[in-house]
């Protein structure tokens, strides 16, 4: 097969989260550490940084990703869905993997997929990891997909746990409450392994001391470091300026972030923090690898759709934030932003509560309501209907290119387009 055939078969023969929803998350490690058996156990044979959370731990991933890459080492990164390229998702020191690479361990192991009959994403950690290690990775930067304690990539030990927040985002999975989610996301701290938690909840954090003491791991909460840390988007090149003082000699710095909504600044406070724990395991990280690196995150790494600009007139921005948490951060860069009027072009999948995000939504603005082209997406007349109980107006269209395309004819100069609510949505847009 080429490369185009394996991706048809990896998408048409595995259970695909993006595709079925929950009948495709494997409540278990089982086929997982049966891959990486066959495999040598690739994940044993390079060091690693685990990162979880409800949001933001691919923005975090991502950053962490770039200053060790800048710093001189080789760093693998794994994260989760990707936007365009399947390649996205597993990264060395930026560049995707080569898609023979793909092709030739799909066609190594086909027998074994049929025999285990992992899930596409089991697979894909499989990959990632066999690649880390056959390309001897200093270390390498692992997002977790969903969850924590039964996600697939738990199957590392790695150097650093690293867990951003709790929010609510996959109940029918993880849990009713946010005690029962932090749990789930509480499963990747590791025996006598340090954990860095970005923000102390007072609900949950309680959840995490338990199992850090449980396990006998150092932890600590980003968000309780004694720092300031402020910010203001430059008027020279639109990156957000950013200043950092406390005690430690490593956070009293200046750079600019090309990662520019504000809610970047809880994720750049669980980075700094993280980087304090891997000097301590003697990483040589300077705050000029640091300034370097958080200059240029989206070259280094190729991340996109966090507060991404992909139009200057009329203003269009889109953002992957899809859950409450993460909505409510987008409406809050919204609201900073001058503009004469809101167009929003929405789209989400049909297994989410959309009742709490489309409650957050201003009701003066125009929506356009889509489907991701994705078949757990939600039919556009479906999520027309929901929205206009919340008093949300606007037109469904037969696709998300459809409805971007008359958001932006219909803006006015001084107008402002924001693509959303599904990180599927943004997919096609940028």
């Amino acid at each position: 097969m080429n490369y185009q055939q394996t991706l048809d078969y990896l998408y048409t023969q595995l259970p695909m989260f993006t595709r079925d929803g929950a009948s495709a998350f494997k409540k278990d490690l089982i086929n997982t550490l049966a891959l990486c058996r066959i495999l040598d156990n690739p994940q044993q044979r390079f060091k690693s940084v685990h990162v979880g959370g409800t949001n933001g731990k691919g923005s975090t991933s991502h950053m962490l990703a770039a200053i060790l890459q800048v710093a001189g080492y080789k760093t693998g990164l794994y994260t989760s869905p990707h936007l365009r390229d399947f390649r996205e998702r597993i990264r060395i020191n930026g560049q995707m993997i080569g898609e023979q690479t793909v092709v030739d361990f799909v066609a190594a192991n086909r027998k074994n997929f049929e025999d285990i009959q992992p899930s596409f994403f089991e697979m894909t950690v499989a990959l990632a990891f066999d690649v880390f290690a056959k390309e001897q990775v200093d270390i390498a930067v692992v997002e977790v997909g969903l969850g924590g304690r039964l996600d697939s990539t738990n199957v590392i030990t790695p150097i650093l746990s690293v867990i951003t927040n709790i929010g609510w985002d996959h109940m029918n999975m993880l849990g009713n409450t946010l005690e029962l989610i932090a749990g789930e996301k509480a499963g990747i701290i590791k025996p006598g392994i340090p954990v860095v938690i970005g923000e102390h909840q007072p609900d949950v954090a309680y959840v995490f001391t338990e199992k850090a003491k449980k396990e006998g791991s150092e932890i600590c909460f980003a968000s309780e470091v004694k720092s300031k840390v402020k910010s203001q988007k430059s008027k020279v090149d639109g990156l957000l300026d950013v200043s950092v003082t406390a005690d430690s000699e490593l956070h009293t710095l200046s750079f600019q972030l090309d990662l520019t909504g504000t809610y970047q600044l809880k994720n750049v406070r669980t980075v700094l923090t993280a980087v304090d724990e891997l000097r301590k395991q003697s990483f040589t990280i300077t705050n000029e690898h640091i300034s370097t690196a958080l200059r240029q995150v989206k070259t280094l790494t190729g991340l996109h759709g966090r507060w991404e600009t992909l139009h200057t007139q009329p203003l269009t921005i889109c953002d992957t934030g899809h859950n409450p948490d993460g909505v409510e951060e987008v409406m809050k860069n919204i609201a900073a932003v001058k503009y004469d009027h809101l167009h929003f072009v929405i789209g989400m999948v049909n297994d989410k509560d959309t009742s709490k995000v489309l409650g957050m939504l201003p009701k003066d603005a125009t929506y356009y309501f889509c489907k991701p082209d994705i078949p757990r997406g939600l039919s556009a007349e479906i999520l027309q209907e929901q929205a206009a109980v919340f008093n949300l107006r606007g037109r469904s269209y037969p696709s998300v290119q459809a409805a971007y395309d008359a958001a932006r004819k219909a803006a006015g100069d001084n107008d402002l387009v924001f693509i959303g609510g599904s990180t599927f949505v943004v997919a096609e847009v940028v």
